[in-house]
């Protein structure tokens, strides 16, 4: 059966080809695609047929591949796409800082959820209140607007991070970091990626928190008190305000 169809099919074409060429169809079109192609072939050779016209002595094996190259066969072009090197962000220095959002409330450990909590304190609870180790980062696009910064909390190994399970949004969470050493040199394309911040100045003594790998998330506070910190974007209802103070520094202006 497929012998016979096969022969109709050279049968069927053979008369349609130029002068001096014969058609064989060793292999049944098995689509709609093919039999186009084979189509749209037919056509070319018809249409050039006038350069085909030699006599035996001239037309040799050459004549017809030459043809076929510039007729039949389709040109491919391959695009390689060059990914970019991975962005280096690498330590620079130390600094023990003090952090209150703009309502003035501190930043306080609750060690059994490995949350912080905003909390406005009273007097004589000072003593709950973190201080934070906030590092520095040189970045290769370095910005006049942000300072890349890891945030760890002071006489503890946990460290602030922003990620994202699948397609949820992106959370803040404390994670143990048993090594600092690991957060000396990070990569943009790494996992570590996910502890640095660009912190952001938006006024006196004022700033921002940004993931660095999700940069349109910032740390932040709810507006009622004792609640967790997390992440949010810019036009949620939180504070996205913080006065991050170092040692010798006056708390001014906070809005």
């Amino acid at each position: 059966m497929e012998s016979e169809m096969k022969c109709n099919v050279t049968e069927m074409w053979s008369h349609k080809m130029p002068m001096g060429l014969d058609l064989e169809v060793t292999h049944h079109p098995r689509t709609m695609k093919h039999v186009v192609n084979l189509i749209i072939a037919i056509e070319r050779l018809k249409s050039s047929s006038s350069e085909l016209l030699l006599s035996a002595s001239e037309f040799r094996d050459e004549n017809l591949l030459s043809f076929v190259l510039e007729n039949i066969v389709e040109e491919k072009i391959v695009f390689e796409c060059a990914s970019a090197a991975p962005v280096q962000y690498t330590k620079t220095a130390d600094y023990q800082c003090s952090v209150t959002d703009s309502e003035k409330r501190s930043l306080v450990l609750v060690q059994n959820s490995m949350e912080l909590h905003a909390v406005m304190l009273q007097g004589g609870a000072e003593n709950r209140k973190v201080h934070l180790n906030m590092a520095t980062y040189v970045d290769p696009a370095p910005s006049a607007e942000a300072q890349t910064v890891a945030l760890g909390i002071k006489g503890t190994k946990f460290y602030l991070s922003c990620h994202r399970d699948g397609d949820n949004d992106p959370t803040l969470h404390l994670e143990t970091v048993e090594n600092s050493a690991n957060l000396a040199r990070i990569s943009s394309d790494s996992e570590m990626v996910r502890f640095l911040f660009y912190k952001q100045d938006t006024g006196l003594n004022l700033s921002t928190l940004v993931s660095v790998p999700y940069n349109n998330w910032y740390i932040s506070t709810a507006k009622e008190n004792n609640k967790p910190l997390g992440m949010c974007l810019e036009n949620a209802r939180r504070h996205r305000n913080f006065n991050i103070q170092l040692p010798g520094e006056t708390t001014e202006g906070q809005a």
